[in-house]
Formats: structure tokens, C-alpha cells, sequence
């Protein structure tokens, strides 16, 4: 059925456009109407865009028939724009089943840096290498705190800065296998270790494999995964460190009693669990098909997306389009930005995303939520005995979980960045409470526990909201050449302020030989998020039910984040029959 141009918002007049070749006439009105404006108003529904034409011209150049792979992009688009819940479950299990599997390698370092934050207030630990505080317990020193998280933060860092140029030779797979062998020796370090120094060491070379999982995993998930399931499977990655926090949890409730060695020991051991397992899947899942196109292996993404898919729901007409939607995805961003390096996503329209997804990651941690991440250090400082900050820390962990499974179902509704929004708000307003329960002089029993049912709510909160959709717009926001290093970015600003900022003030804040805030701290870390808060709303577009070709069309003309969500991509095609046509005509003079 034809479409009106008007409705797609290039010329003016009541002209049914072809979704093949235009003809002169109305080639003419097409230059004439788009130039120099790429984002104009639509029928009353709002704005509507398309693609430059400059960069379609370019597209057809690089490519030897522009026509059919516009129509085939643009058909696997629609497709996949207005697929349905169901039809995806049905079509790709298999997607799923290889997300979720390489997606737990994050369930070994929510785990481990649980356990690690847990020992800062666990007994056996505490004894073993702490020293006498003020008020007659045994603490680590807030220095080596800031030590340990910081050796942590600066080995994902590096593992970080590794995966970007090791996947970019290698793919996903092998960078993630790699990374799975080196974890299963650095645990050594922690396991065996007999003082703070070597511990310490363990943790830097732990952390460079967390920074591996934490990059790889999410952008094979978004690259893996039809829309539909999109945000399932990207906010997925932060359910997996939320199952390995409640393994961790409950391990160390189980082992407090024990006063030896083997009450801090077994907890490491069992990191070996999972390595051997997960390699071996990893081993046999197919290579993301976006990173086989990018480096021009069309016969390896053809193999991948038939390895994702059903079979008997997926044919090879479907294939065929879904291929030529990344060939021209993959054409249009290099036409806007040819280089892959990290250089490049400071240049042109990758700043604005860059900025995005940097800002998101750095609004997750500076939120508040460092009080919910030393729960059990809180609790134990608001006055809470161990054996009850243990069984609270256990607790939030299992409605963290509840909170993230339950996002799902919202961002399938609100979006992206109303979540995101909402969340920022609600923390913004228990940090006020705790803040409010630290001004007495004296902390009570029931101010005490009061402030512990906050940062559970606190806890729930973020992981309900800016905890799981976080992960889905950083995989989402960057283009499909550079995701992997744009999310590598993102993760490193992350770390970076953890170091410098976040482990020093956070640790001092709470621990009775230094700064010994306490509950006032609350006071502290709402400041810091009403100012992130305030650029979510002013600076995060809507992303939710966009393709990857939609969102670079949206970048690449500066459409402001407020209407992102407004804006409307009727077709691929829309832009594009200029240089269909004068292609075609190239052909025929030949």
C-alpha cells in the first residue's frame, strides 16, 4: 500500500510514494523539500525523519544494488519493529539460552565483590586481619578498604582496555573464554592469601576479568537479541550480579559462626564452580552476527543468526533481509563515522552518545546507592548486631532480585528513560530520610533498624529502576560499530569515580575511626543525585522500540532527547529514492 510523502514528512502534497523508484518530479520536490532540514513536521502526529540523503548517496556508492538492499533492510526492520512478545519466545530461544548463559559470567563477580564487601564487617575476617577501632571492634582500616575496592576497580580498568582491543580482533567469544581461564587462577590469590597485601593483588587480578564480563556480556546480549527481548536480556546482566550477591549472602550467614580460617576461605573456594561450565558454553555459542558484519564476514553472521533462530520459524528470505538490515546499518554509520577506534566516539555525533551513556553509568553509582552497596557495614555501625545485618543483607538481596524481575514488565511500558527518571527521584528521597534519622545525637535501636529497612528500600529501589535499565541504555544508545567501546567507556568512567571518589568518601563516611558520619550521610549523597537526576530529564532520549538503524537515523539528526520518543521513522526507504534512482539510472547508461 502506497504512503503519502507528506506523512513521511519530506514533501508537501497529497503524492502516494513508491517504496521502489520515484519519479523525476518528484525527485525534484524531494531536493528541493529536505535540504537543509532532515527532521520536519508530520501530519499532526508529531515529527518525522529519515536518513540524510548525503549519506544514502554515499551508501549507494559503496554498494552494488542499493535498491534491494534498502527494500530488505527496511523489511526485516519493520519486522522486527513490530514483532510481538510471543513471536520473539518463539522464534529465538536459542538467542536466549546463549545470552543468558554468557550473561552469568557477571553472576561470579557480583558474588565475589559481595563477598569482599561483606568481610569488611565479617568476624572471622575481621578478626584475622583487622585491628582494634575506638569502640573495642576489630576493622579493616577505611585505607585498605580503599585499597582492596580500589585494586578491584583498577583491575577492571585494565580488563576493560583489554577486552576493547582483544574482541576487536578476536570477537566476543574468545575474548569472554579468555577471560574465564585467567579468573579460575587469579582466585588463588584471595583463597591462599595471609595478609591484606596479597589480597589486595588478588583483587586487582580478579578485577581485570570482571572488566572483560562486564563489557562483553552486555553488548553480546543487545547484538544477539530482536527488540522485544531487548531490554530482558541487556537488564538480565544485572540480575546475574544480583543472584551471585544472594548466593554470597547466604554462604556467609551459613559460615559466621565458624571463627577459623575456613569461615572467610570456603567463600572463595566456591568461585570455582562456575569458570569450568561456563566456558564450555561459551565455547560452542555462536560469535555476535553485528561484530562478523563490521568486519565483513557475512557468511559467519548468516551462520550466527541461523544458530540464534528456530529453524522452522526463521527462513532464509527472513535471514536474507535481517542481513542486509546490519549491511546497512553498518554502511550508514561508517558513511557518519568510518573509523572504530576510541577516538572516534569523541567525534561527530558519537560525542552526544558517548556523553549519554558515560553520564548514565556515572548517575548509577552516585546515586546513593554506595549505602545500599555496604549494607551489612552499615547496618553493624547504625547499631545492628552481626547476626541480624547478615540475615537484613540476605534479605535485600532477595527482593533486589524480586525488584529487577519486576522492572521487565515496566520497561516493556514506560520506557527507558521514565524509569530511570523515577528511580533517580525515589532514592533522592530516602537518602533524605536517612539523613533526617541521622541528626539526633544518639541512634537508637529503633532509628537503627529504621535506617536498615531504608537502604533496603533504597537497595530495592535502585535495582528495580536504575540498576537493570542502565545496562539497556548503554547497550542501546551507542551505534553498532562502536557499542563495545562506548560500553567500555561508560564502565571506566564508572570505575574511575569509584576510585577517586565514591570507595574514599563512602568508607570514611561510615567507619567509626574516621569520618563517622553514619546515618547523615543520607545528606551527602542526595546533593550528588539531584544533579544527575536533573540531567536524566533534560539530557536522556527514549530508546525503547528502536532498531539500531532507527536510533542512528535519530542521532545523526540531532533530534533532541525530548522527542526521541516522538519522532517518527516511518520507513527506511524514506530518503533514499534519490540515490535509488540515480543508481539505477547508472545502470542502465552502462
Amino acid at each position: 500500500m502506497g504512503r503519502s510523502i507528506d506523512d513521511d514528512g519530506i514533501a508537501a502534497g497529497d503524492v502516494t510514494r513508491q517504496d521502489t523508484l520515484v519519479s523525476e518530479k518528484q525527485h525534484d520536490d524531494f531536493e528541493k523539500d529536505v535540504e537543509p532540514a532532515h527532521t520536519t513536521g508530520g501530519t499532526g502526529n508529531g515529527l518525522s525523519t529519515h536518513i540524510d540523503e548525503s549519506v544514502a548517496a554515499r551508501i549507494a556508492a559503496n554498494v552494488d544494488d542499493f535498491m534491494t538492499l534498502v527494500n530488505e533492510a527496511n523489511e526485516a526492520n519493520e519486522r522486527e519493529r513490530d514483532m510481538t512478545l510471543r513471536h520473539a519466545f518463539k522464534v529465538y530461544p536459542k538467542a536466549i539460552g546463549w545470552s543468558m548463559l554468557l550473561s552469568s559470567c557477571l553472576i561470579m563477580e557480583g558474588y565475589q565483590t559481595a563477598v569482599v564487601g561483606s568481610y569488611l564487617a565479617y568476624p572471622a575476617f575481621t578478626s584475622r586481619f583487622g585491628k582494634l577501632a575506638p569502640n573495642g571492634d576489630y576493622v579493616i582500616p577505611a585505607s585498605w578498604q580503599n585499597g582492596i575496592s580500589g585494586a578491584t576497580n583498577v583491575g577492571e580498568i585494565i580488563g576493560l582496555q583489554i577486552a576493547g582491543f582483544v574482541s576487536q580482533r578476536y570477537g566476543y567469544r574468545w575474548t569472554i573464554l579468555s577471560a574465564l581461564i585467567a579468573v579460575t587462577g587469579f582466585i588463588f590469590f584471595p583463597f591462599f592469601a595471609g595478609n591484606l597485601t596479597v589480597f589486595l593483588v588478588g583483587e586487582l587480578f580478579q578485577g581485570m576479568a570482571w572488566g572483560v564480563f562486564q563489557t562483553m556480556t552486555t553488548a553480546y546480549a543487545a547484538e544477539v537479541i530482536p527488540i522485544p527481548l531487548r531490554h530482558y536480556l541487556t537488564s538480565y546482566v544485572n540480575l546475574c550480579w544480583i543472584i551471585g550477591q544472594f548466593i554470597s549472602s547466604g554462604v556467609l550467614v551459613g559460615l559466621q559462626s565458624r571463627q577459623d580460617v575456613w569461615a572467610y576461605k570456603i567463600p572463595f573456594a566456591i568461585q570455582w564452580v562456575w569458570p569450568i561450565p561456563i566456558a564450555i558454553g561459551t565455547y560452542f555459542a555462536p560469535e555476535s552476527p553485528w561484530w562478523c558484519i563490521q568486519y565483513d564476514d557475512k557468511a559467519g553472521a548468516e551462520k550466527s543468526l541461523k544458530r540464534l533462530a528456530r529453524s522452522s520459524g526463521y527462513t532464509q528470505r527472513e535471514a536474507d533481509a535481517t542481513m542486509a538490515l546490519m549491511i546497512y546499518t553498518n554502511e550508514m554509520e561508517k558513511q557518519t563515522s568510518e573509523g572504530t577506534s576510541y577516538r572516534d566516539c569523541f567525534k561527530g555525533v558519537n560525542l552526544r552518545r558517548t556523553e549519554i551513556v558515560c553520564m548514565t553509568w556515572l548517575a548509577q553509582t552516585l546515586s546513593g546507592t554506595a549505602l545500599g552497596g555496604l549494607a551489612t557495614f552499615f547496618y553493624e555501625q547504625a547499631g545492628i548486631s552481626d547476626s541480624d545485618s547478615f540475615k537484613l543483607n540476605w534479605g535485600k538481596d532477595a527482593i533486589n532480585f524480586v525488584g529487577t524481575v519486576t522492572s521487565w514488565f515496566v520497561l516493556q511500558k514506560v520506557g527507558r528513560k521514565t524509569l530511570m527518571f523515577s528511580g533517580m527521584s525515589a532514592i533522592f528521597v530516602f537518602l533524605l530520610i536517612i539523613g533526617f534519622l541521622g541528626i539526633p545525637s544518639h541512634t537508637s535501636t529503633a532509628s537503627a533498624w529504621a535506617a536498615g529497612t531504608l537502604v533496603i528500600l533504597l537497595s530495592a529501589t535502585a535495582n528495580f529502576s536504575i540498576g537493570p535499565v542502565v545496562y539497556t541504555i548503554v547497550s542501546e544508545i551507542p551505534s553498532t560499530r562502536l557499542r563495545a567501546k562506548s560500553i567500555i567507556l561508560a564502565r571506566n568512567a564508572y570505575n574511575a569515580i569509584n576510585i577517586a571518589f565514591v570507595n574514599v568518601v563512602s568508607y570514611r563516611q561510615l567507619s567509626p575511626d574516621e569520618w563517622n558520619w553514619g546515618l547523615k550521610s543520607g545528606f551527602f549523597w542526595a546533593g550528588i543525585n539531584i544533579i544527575f537526576t536533573t540531567y536524566i530529564f533534560f539530557r536522556l532520549p527514549e530508546t525503547k522500540g528502536r532498531t539500531y538503524a532507527e536510533l542512528d537515523i535519530l542521532f545523526e539528526n540531532k533530534v533532541p532527547a525530548r522527542k526521541f520518543a516522538s519522532t517518527k521513522i516511518d520507513t527506511l526507504i524514506a530518503g533514499t529514492e534519490g540515490a535509488q534512482k540515480r543508481q539505477a539510472e547508472g545502470i542502465v547508461h552502462e
